[in-house]
């Protein structure tokens, strides 16, 4: 059996050694089966690449991959994905807030027969304001996309080598690994943690991405945005249609003395304010489908030291 933690990373310098140590200690040392480590490095700036390579120097089984540029988690934990050679992987983060005992217990769960086994938030020793945008998001993702999502969410999470192969073969952009993992209803079992407040370092989540992981498992999952357009026109049209002839019977009884400009000039600017949004929206779908179209890989490998393992 053998057994492959990938790990994403992205200004994370000072966060490596000790998640090392950590992993060792709780996991490694414990074990009496294969293993392998493979970071990614996710166009990081720092030195992060660097500390990798001098880990990878002492420890055999750590596969360092260094990505161009910055693609993103997801493009990072599907290459770590694609170049593990485990029978299961487990993606874990690089900011030592989930504890590493974890692993354990994601790896009896498997072992008992289920495909995937996510580590879902108990509870979070971080702000009011991470933990409300983090809760609103997972409801969100719920209502709207995908009701298997756990209540708190998840990050951290071991999959099959089945799982990993269908995954591979999606080759999706624009979107969310997380999702893809729940759409492809495989058996699930779910363990429990307390997220740790980050000691080292500062996260590099920004709002910018964190709206752009909401847009892509709405509009990768979820027919909310087209519904929601479809009832607007609806409710648009029917307002429209009966202001048409309430304005016209006031007309003929004399009611209207004058032409009533600032109310068309009020009706139009709504009008093409539905107008723009729906334009954005549907562009929203047409640029997802223009992009898949030119089939980019979702990811580029500029250095790795498999060459070096051999």
């Amino acid at each position: 059996m053998k057994v492959s933690l990938v790990i994403p990373v992205y200004f994370n310098e000072d966060n490596l050694r000790p998640l090392y140590e950590d992993i060792k200690e709780k996991f490694i040392d414990k074990i009496d089966y294969d293993y392998e480590i493979i970071f990614v490095n996710d166009g990081s700036r720092d030195n992060s690449y660097a500390v990798m390579k001098s880990l990878a120097e002492n420890d055999k089984n750590i596969k360092t991959i260094s990505l161009s540029r910055n693609f993103g988690s997801h493009a990072a934990c599907l290459c770590g994905l694609a170049n593990s050679t485990g029978d299961c992987a487990i993606i874990k983060a690089a900011d030592l807030q989930e504890p590493t005992e974890l692993i354990l217990d994601m790896i009896d769960s498997w072992k008992a027969g289920n495909n995937v086994v996510l580590a879902s938030r108990e509870a979070r020793e971080e702000s009011k304001g991470q933990t409300g945008f983090a809760n609103l998001y997972y409801w969100l993702v719920r209502k709207t996309s995908l009701p298997n999502m756990p209540k708190k969410g998840f990050d951290v999470y071991l999959l099959d080598r089945k799982v990993i192969d269908v995954l591979d073969s999606l080759d999706e952009r624009n979107s969310a690994i997380t999702g893809q993992i729940l759409w492809s209803g495989f058996k699930t079992d779910i363990v429990y943690y307390t997220r740790k407040a980050r000691e080292i370092g500062t996260s590099k989540w920004t709002l910018k991405k964190k709206i752009r992981l909401v847009s892509d498992t709405l509009f990768s999952f979820s027919t909310l945005p087209i519904r929601v357009l479809e009832v607007v026109g609806v409710l648009s049209f029917i307002v429209g249609f009966i202001w048409s002839i309430v304005v016209l019977i006031y007309k003929l009884l004399g009611n209207i003395s004058a032409d009533g400009f600032a109310i068309l000039f009020i009706f139009n600017l709504f009008s093409f304010g539905i107008t723009m949004m729906s334009m954005g929206i549907l562009g929203e779908y047409l640029w997802r489908t223009f992009d898949a179209s030119r089939n980019r890989p979702p990811y580029i490998i500029e250095e790795d030291n498999y060459e070096q393992n051999k």
